[in-house]
């Protein structure tokens, strides 16, 4: 009976979709399981025996346990800065009635558009020792210190200000969906407008506050860039320490170890925040709301100082756009001495990029990473999305969990895994060696881009209409035709919405990048950051300026046609 059902079920499935089915499946072994799996064999198991030799030197390292000791401090002062400057920035642009509120969101949206690298780089050309904005503040104080904008105190502003976009995507939409009435009650009763923002309008942010502190928490963990590029040698956090211990062939396990504690860290952090949020009651007692109209500042002196506040924080935010556009226009000498003049203006740097193969190069290698990367996890997550929509046991249980499992983990720790698993001969990949090779950074992106991809068309396939396949099915439609035919086309535009998405988050990565890229093709991310460096020649710097505006066009032009078209439809 069993052995005839197995036969139905078998024959049930065409030979695509046998084949499409053991790639995923050897895919999540060979790349989401093993090297996580192996990561921890490798530092407590080498050689066979149980060894904490890994654990002694860690402990024994004073650079390392600094370095552990950095990035907490770190990401508890950002969890403070970054939700101080986040909710006033919602509170300025949706809250409060400001005059030029619009143009002001404009500034404070900027962090959508560039990030990571290229917004750390674009800090330091603004504010490091050869930057613009200390040239002229030496100008004006003579004893001003060149060289201030280094170490924890730099790292944290450049982050407080780099890490307020999911304040201004989710906050945002949380108070636009505050009860007005609510507000107008509390006003009518004679509570100020302060009073009303502290016991009326905070409390119902909440739960978006309390995921958005978790994130935070982990950004300053995980932080790579601003560290790297503006921390020093007095403050180095976690991720530049495991780059240096990965990079020595006697301290990889101590960068496994190092990557092992961040993602403990990662696990624990998300646990609490998925207890506090069942136990939490963050509801909203009204049952129908009002549009949330903006409130106007009473006092006449708060109006004065918020409206200050608001032109600052947007000073603060354009400063280095700008000056990263005005300069990429200008020649080497003006960019190595951070001044303007209108004789140095040109298309030179623009037309060298584009006509020269050395210099479009590393944007050749990141577009081709880029697109191959985001074509191939949008593919899997289609073939995933088709399995979990499909069928639903225990199996597939197991395939969504297993899918998801870089969402838990920091891209650090998936890095040094593969590392550490395929740095020499492996069965379960043909006994292959990825690391050195060009397969490794690519493998790497399509990993961490699994989990939301996986989300995104997930939830575009739940959301069909089951009638749809059913009638193709009746009319004798084969499941695959079907799916090309049917479905696909009308899930099509939200995955191609995540093509985008993941096209624009790998074109400048360098978090991950760092880690696994080949030294003959570098990617946009390395050039960018090796262009920070005091050695980097004026005509490298050009360049990289014109790479970042570029970046922040195409991420523009990305964020528009995903978000901006919806908001209008």
């Amino acid at each position: 009976m069993n052995t005839e059902r197995l036969r139905k079920t078998l024959s049930s499935f065409n030979p695509a979709a046998i084949i499409f089915y053991g790639l995923i499946a050897w895919f999540v072994i060979a790349f989401l399981i093993y090297p996580n799996i192996n990561i921890y064999y490798e530092i407590f198991f080498k050689g066979g025996k149980l060894s904490f030799g890994a654990a002694e030197k860690l402990l024994s390292s004073e650079r390392a346990m600094r370095s552990l000791y950095n990035s907490f401090i770190l990401a508890v002062s950002l969890v403070f800065t970054v939700n101080v400057v986040g909710v006033t920035l919602v509170l300025i642009s949706e809250y409060f009635d400001i005059k030029g509120a619009k143009v002001l969101r404009l500034g404070y949206y900027t962090t959508l558009i560039y990030s990571g690298v290229v917004l750390v780089s674009g800090y330091k050309f603004v504010y490091g020792e050869n930057g613009f904005m200390t040239k002229l503040l030496a100008g004006i104080f003579p004893s001003f210190d060149t060289t201030w904008f280094h170490g924890y105190w730099a790292v944290l502003f450049v982050m407080t200000f780099a890490c307020t976009s999911n304040h201004v995507l989710f906050l945002s939409n949380a108070i636009r969906k505050i009860d007005f009435q609510t507000v107008e009650a509390a006003k009518n009763m004679g509570a100020s407008t302060f009073y009303i923002l502290r016991r009326v309008v905070l409390p119902v942010l909440k739960p978006t506050m309390f995921a958005l502190t978790i994130l935070i928490f982990l950004t300053g963990l995980a932080a790579t860039s601003a560290p790297l590029i503006l921390g020093g040698v007095e403050f180095q956090t976690i991720t530049p320490m495991i780059l240096t211990f990965a990079n020595s062939t006697s301290s990889k396990d101590l960068a496994a170890l190092l990557a092992l504690i961040l993602g403990l860290a990662t696990l624990v952090l998300l646990t609490l925040m998925i207890r506090f949020e069942r136990k939490g009651n963050f509801m909203s007692v009204s049952k129908v709301k009002s549009e949330l109209v903006k409130q106007k500042i009473d006092s006449k002196l708060a109006n004065i100082a918020v409206h200050v506040l608001a032109y600052f924080l947007f000073l603060i935010y354009m400063i280095p756009v700008v000056l990263i556009v005005v300069f990429s226009f200008t020649d080497a000498h003006s960019i190595s001495t951070a001044t303007l003049d209108i004789r140095g203006f040109s298309l030179n740097n623009y037309m060298q990029v584009f006509s020269s193969m050395s210099a479009f190069k590393p944007y050749l290698v990141s577009i081709i990473y880029a697109a191959a990367a985001s074509a191939a996890v949008v593919v899997l997550a289609l073939m995933a999305s088709r399995i979990l929509h499909k069928y639903q046991n225990k199996w597939t249980l197991a395939l969504e969990y297993s899918l998801l499992i870089p969402w838990m983990l920091p891209s650090t720790l998936i890095a040094i895994g593969l590392i550490v698993t395929f740095n020499t001969p492996r069965w379960i990949i043909g006994n292959s060696v990825l690391v050195g090779t060009v397969w490794m950074l690519f493998i790497a992106y399509v990993i961490v881009h699994i989990p939301f991809t996986l989300r995104m068309v997930k939830a575009s396939f739940f959301s069909l209409d089951s009638s749809l396949e059913d009638a193709a099915k009746n009319l004798g439609a084969k499941s695959f035709y079907t799916f090309r035919k049917v479905l696909l086309p009308i899930i099509l535009p939200s995955t191609l919405a995540v093509f985008a998405l993941n096209f624009n988050g790998i074109l400048a990565d360098y978090d991950l990048t760092v880690f696994l890229y080949h030294p003959l093709y570098q990617p946009l991310g390395i050039v960018i950051k090796n262009s920070t460096d005091a050695q980097a020649l004026a005509d490298t710097k050009a360049l990289t300026l014109v790479y970042s505006v570029i970046l922040m066009v195409m991420s523009t032009i990305t964020l528009y046609f995903v978000y901006g078209r919806k908001s209008k439809s």
